[in-house]
């Protein structure tokens, strides 16, 4: 994911609250601490698709905060 930042293109991890910490580490770790993180509602796995859908749904502003963002730069 930070390579493909790196290169110009717009990206952000999605993650699950757990994984946060995890997610701010990698980012430091490649070297792009400022890695937009969009968080979801844990768990992921062994949900329904509805579940899924409003996971979904809660990450959407989000993105396309982000996808302003760019398009404002």
């Amino acid at each position: 994911m930070v390579e493909v930042r790196r290169r110009g293109v717009a990206t952000a991890v999605i993650c699950s609250d757990p994984f946060q910490r995890l997610g701010r580490n990698q980012a430091k770790v490649f070297g792009l601490p400022e890695l937009p993180l969009v968080m979801i509602p844990h768990p992921l796995g062994g949900i329904t698709l509805d579940q899924v859908r409003a996971r979904a749904d809660h990450a959407l502003p989000e993105l396309v905060r982000l996808a302003r963002e760019v398009l404002d730069d």
